[in-house]
């Protein structure tokens, strides 16, 4: 029977940190594959017989060289870092070769070991990795595509979170990524650095923005704490005021009672992709984006003036999963995913155009929905969409707000909008 391949977890510590079990796998290896820094600290325990293969670069050929070897029953070791089921190799060899064909030995993970360090409790702990490739410094509304955009959506949320930093995104790095987001206030940074080694180090508590121009030995992990005192933020029914609004022509914004139906109709999960067409000062797109954390919200704005008032309440609102282009739809949307929930604010035009094409992309089940205060806008969405045998229903929503007058109050009338929501589906009857 072929031995099932052993993916072994190992610290800088070398064979101090592992068990008898393990140290016997390695040394009656035939092939051992691992990092170049790693198979150079077994030099001593890996067989002089047995051939040797760095991943560097090459995590692709791995499973290939496991199914090469164990072909011909030989014994395979995998030498991975810590323990290699927490955001390490295990998960993909075993999902490339079955589980079956895998062994794993895990040791304790560097994260474990940094948080015994500082007699810190890690079990609330959010575990994230940012090693990856390079995706470059972090700019304000990048996307999914950025190595270190999952972690900042997880910063949104948590209280404590511990990184697996890489070569590229380093300590320094996610730190200036907090800073850009006007979130370095609310957590302090500590870097355990060189674990194991002689030049092991634990840096900090320390102050984000001090992190940001600092420097850190590799290899290292960090701790990213919130500090005491931080309200978690309202993700739903945000104040008008809240959000900057276009002077003199304030108003222009969708007013909270219209937002609030108008996101219930888009059916959102947390983790939707939402595109805002007509952006206007961002008020619908920035609270659909605080209401799917795992999603993301793509705006799209024609006016320059109120492109920037967005980008102002994206900023002030610490939103990290919203990107915004200024530019008129349908310039731009062939770059966007496919979404689950469309809002158009303003079409600028064009918009029975706007209509097909946002239900010919919408995902099966999505949503379409539409603010107009004209009728003529009224009237042309909902030929196009009898057009386009849509599956739509209107409402019409009028809210007063009071208003004092003298040591009394009255109702002030806002405008009426008609919400206009669709489906791809049979025209209805």
């Amino acid at each position: 029977m072929t031995e099932p391949c052993r993916i072994i977890g190992v610290l800088d510590n070398g064979a101090d940190g592992l068990s008898a079990a393990a140290l016997a796998f390695i040394r009656e290896a035939d092939l051992a594959i691992g990092a170049a820094r790693t198979l150079e600290l077994f030099a001593g325990r890996i067989p002089a017989c047995a051939e040797q293969r760095e991943l560097n670069g090459q995590l692709a050929r791995v499973p290939e060289w496991i199914e090469e070897a164990r072909r011909h029953h030989k014994k395979v070791v995998v030498l991975a870092t810590g323990d290699p089921l927490c955001h390490g190799i295990a998960k993909y060899l075993a999902g490339k070769l079955g589980a079956a064909a895998c062994q794993v030995v895990p040791n304790i993970s560097t994260i474990q070991l940094a948080f015994a360090r500082l007699s810190l409790p890690w079990q609330d702990a959010r575990i994230c990795s940012v090693h990856g490739s390079d995706s470059g410094e972090w700019m304000p509304g990048s996307g999914p595509e950025h190595g270190m955009y999952v972690l900042l959506q997880a910063v949104r949320r948590e209280k404590l979170l511990a990184v697996f930093t890489g070569p590229h995104n380093t300590p320094d790095r996610i730190a200036r990524m907090l800073v850009s987001e006007g979130l370095d206030a609310e957590f302090e940074m500590m870097v355990a650095e060189r674990l194991l080694l002689a030049e092991e180090r634990i840096a900090g508590p320390l102050d984000i923005a001090a992190a940001a121009s600092s420097t850190f030995a590799d290899p290292n992990v960090v701790i990213l704490r919130r500090n005491a005192g931080q309200r978690p933020e309202i993700t739903f029914g945000l104040a008008d005021d809240r959000y900057r609004q276009r002077k003199p022509d304030k108003g222009l914004i969708t007013k909270r009672e219209v937002r609030a139906v108008s996101l219930a109709r888009m059916a959102l999960r947390s983790d939707s992709v939402v595109w805002d067409i007509g952006a206007g000062s961002g008020s619908v797109g920035l609270e659909a984006a605080r209401l799917c954390p795992q999603g993301h919200v793509y705006a799209i704005e024609k006016n320059v003036e109120d492109a920037a008032i967005a980008a102002e309440n994206r900023k002030n609102l610490h939103v990290t999963n919203y990107s915004l282009i200024h530019g008129k739809a349908p310039q731009g949307l062939d770059a966007w995913p496919d979404p689950d929930a469309v809002f158009i604010g303003g079409s600028g035009g064009g918009l029975a155009g706007l209509v097909r094409l946002c239900l010919e992309r919408l995902q099966p089940d999505g949503w379409l929905v539409m603010n107009f205060v004209t009728f003529e806008n009224l009237s042309s969405a909902v030929e196009a969409l009898k057009q386009a045998a849509a599956r739509w229903d209107v409402t019409q929503i009028q809210a007063s707000r009071s208003q004092p007058i003298l040591d009394m109050h009255r109702l002030q009338a806002e405008n009426p909008v008609w919400i206009v929501c669709a489906q791809k589906g049979t025209q209805n009857e």
